[in-house]
């Protein structure tokens, strides 16, 4: 169990979080600059906070009141860096012996070492040097260092931003096994939906230093509550609204009025997923003008605008390919279900 309290001031910069993570995978979502980094690090005693309390199954890693801050070397915490930080001049065998922090005769340790490179399908690279491994090789040498020492938590940032999109595929997998082995607290910082979608089992979005919004996977992505969490979920189409009615509402941007749940309470903004919106008759149903078709790999994105205003806003929308070969036009009736949109606090 960790328990993370913790403020802390970098110029016009102020991280101040709070959250508690169980024998799970937390994620920390959110943009580039927004403190996740920066919280991993305080965490493993690379940074240290201005005050606060970072507890880990009972031990005190940090405590301002008490003047607690134990050095990184005592805290047991396992933390992937982005760029793997690897010694360069030595060998991948190497490399994870110096993960090893108890004392033992060398016998031992080549032992545990052997074992590991066994571990984490290094066989056979363990005199090669960073130099001469790939991306995801380079990862693997980098946890098995982090691994060796049996840390009380483990904490990868951004584990896959250094990869192509094939390493990541097959890299994602090895983590995802990883974790589930591991058995223990797990932080993952990433500003990729898809990837803490797959290997995150609660996410916690940041956005300017603080956390926003914590919940199950599903209840994130069903449910994001703001406008940040709805971008960084993957909502392209977010816009402030002004309340209309006990279920309707109004938006600007898009000269749309929409229909939504009568139990709605509070909304200053919405989201529409792009694959929630469909061609055809139904509730909040208008006559859109298509402004630009964008062909991905295996479907479209539609950008289309209110016909009754070509000043407002466009919205996309994604279609099938077959669907959009059999609809295109130059005008498409389009609908969104009020169980659908995405109500947002701001």
């Amino acid at each position: 169990m960790l328990y993370v309290d913790i403020e802390k001031t970098l110029g016009k910069f102020r991280l101040k979080v709070q959250f508690e993570a169980a024998d799970e995978a937390l994620a920390l979502l959110g943009a580039s600059g927004c403190g996740k980094s920066m919280t991993l690090k305080c965490i493993a005693g690379v940074e240290k906070p201005d005050k606060g309390l970072i507890v880990l199954d009972g031990k005190v890693l940090f405590d301002s009141e008490k003047h607690i801050n134990l050095p990184p070397q005592k805290r047991k915490t396992g933390y992937l860096f982005q760029q793997y930080a690897l010694f360069p001049n030595m060998t991948v065998a190497q490399n994870i012996a110096c993960g090893i922090r108890n004392k033992m005769n060398k016998a031992d340790r080549q032992k545990i070492v052997s074992e590991m490179i066994e571990r984490t399908h290094l066989s056979g690279l363990e005199d090669k040097k960073p130099a001469q491994l790939s991306g995801g090789q380079q990862q693997r040498a980098a946890l098995a260092r982090i691994l060796v020492n049996e840390p009380d938590i483990l904490m990868l940032d951004e584990p896959f931003s250094a990869l192509d999109s094939y390493l990541k595929f097959q890299l994602e997998q090895e983590i995802r096994d990883t974790i589930k082995e591991f058995g223990k607290t797990v932080l993952i910082v990433s500003h990729n939906r898809d990837e803490v979608y797959r290997l995150a089992n609660t996410i916690a979005i940041m956005n300017n230093g603080h956390i926003e919004t914590v919940g199950s996977v599903h209840e994130i992505f069903d449910d994001p509550l703001t406008a940040n969490g709805a971008v960084l979920t993957g909502c392209k189409n977010v816009a402030a609204c002004e309340r209309k009615g006990p279920d309707n509402i109004y938006v600007p941007n898009w000269d749309l009025e929409l229909k939504i749940p009568e139990d709605a309470g509070e909304v200053k903004a919405i989201g529409l997923r792009m694959h929630s919106l469909h061609i055809g008759e139904g509730e909040n149903v208008f006559t859109y003008d298509v402004v630009e078709e964008i062909e991905n790999p295996f479907s479209f994105t539609i950008m289309i605008r209110n016909e009754k205003n070509p000043l407002s806003v466009p919205i996309g929308i994604e279609l099938s390919k077959e669907e959009w070969y059999n609809s295109r036009a130059a005008k498409l009736r389009v609908y969104v279900a009020p169980e659908d949109i995405l109500l947002l606090k701001d």
